[in-house]
């Protein structure tokens, strides 16, 4: 792998650490605290002992309630980590599925990619488990693990909004959230959460990539639609999402080091 962020796992995707990033005014992000990755439904028994070493102590758990009956979670044994949800769907299915409806062309997919992050700020299931995921970082010791399906769209868009609460660079946050293509390459991202979906087979190679994986623009709608809300990432984080400067006080508390 071509970044030790990646925890090299046979049947969960794109489980890494999202930590070691530099802040602004000095310092830089824990590693070994705060890990994202896809749904943990096909972990070996291999990859549980992994994922159990690193001691979490809270789970968030991004897939709404059709996504997790259908796909359950394998944990640990012993597995103790409070699982934070929320009730109703987040997506309809997994993210890129529901931006892949009625694609036809590479351009027709990276538009509907960028529609998806355009509206995922304000998708009301998502913002509830978002405030809990943010109020869980703020207040909770231990590692945390946030993930939804494949680990690249709903878990990057709030990847990127944890790093610009702690001051990391946007570059870098492009860096991290980019590195998702590199994680899953010669693996796949699933194309199904559950379901047939054979239309993925009917669509060319650069549309079905451009809906599997990650890119720019895709993230830079998330950021403008914010910024076009609310004025600023910051008035969204804490009109949104509850992430007031007290609470991003204590995030940087507990993850932040010199």
């Amino acid at each position: 792998m071509p970044d030790d962020r990646i925890l090299p796992l046979t049947g969960v995707n794109n489980f890494r650490d999202y930590g070691g990033y530099t802040v602004a005014g000095g310092g830089h992000v824990k590693r070994g605290s705060l890990w994202r990755s896809g749904q943990h439904v096909a972990a070996s028994d291999e990859d549980l002992e992994a994922i159990a070493a690193i001691g979490i102590a809270t789970v968030i758990d991004l897939r709404g309630d059709s996504e997790r009956q259908a796909n359950p979670c394998r944990r640990p044994e012993g597995f103790s980590a409070e699982v934070l949800t929320c009730e109703g769907e987040t997506a309809g299915l997994a993210s890129h599925i529901d931006a892949g409806r009625g694609v036809l062309t590479e351009e027709d997919a990276r538009a509907a990619m960028c529609r998806l992050y355009s509206e995922m700020p304000y998708r009301p299931n998502l913002v509830t488990v978002l405030r809990s995921y943010f109020a869980a970082i703020a207040e909770r010791e231990g590692a945390s693990l946030i993930h939804c399906f494949a680990g690249k769209d709903r878990t990057g868009f709030a990847v990127a909004i944890t790093h610009h609460v702690l001051g990391v660079h946007y570059d870098d946050a492009m860096q991290d959230y980019l590195l998702t293509n590199a994680a899953t390459r010669g693996r796949g991202i699933p194309g199904n959460a559950g379901t047939d979906n054979d239309k993925y087979s009917l669509l060319s190679e650069a549309a079905s990539n451009a809906l599997r994986g990650v890119s720019p623009e895709y993230l830079d709608a998330a950021f403008v639609a914010m910024r076009d809300s609310h004025g600023s990432v910051d008035a969204y984080l804490e009109d949104v999402l509850a992430v007031d400067s007290a609470a991003r006080s204590r995030i940087l508390e507990n993850f932040v080091e010199t």
